[in-house]
């Protein structure tokens, strides 16, 4: 079963979401969410900028001595 949503539904659902939340509630979740999408990307743009590390196993640590 195939659910396909049309202009008439979508605006039905955000008239509910607005009476249920109100338009300032609505406004602060979308500025959180897009605050944390923003967090997000920066954590991932500075994880790949950061040097990579190795990690000796203990076989390596051995054959050194």
């Amino acid at each position: 079963m195939m659910l396909g949503l049309g202009w008439g539904e979508l605006i039905v659902i955000l008239v509910i979401v607005i009476a249920i939340f109100g338009a300032g509630r609505l406004a602060g979740l979308g500025s959180a969410l897009g605050g944390s999408i923003r967090e997000f990307k920066n954590a991932v743009k500075d994880d790949d900028a950061a040097p990579t590390t190795t990690t000796e196993t203990k076989a390596e640590r051995e054959s050194k001595v």
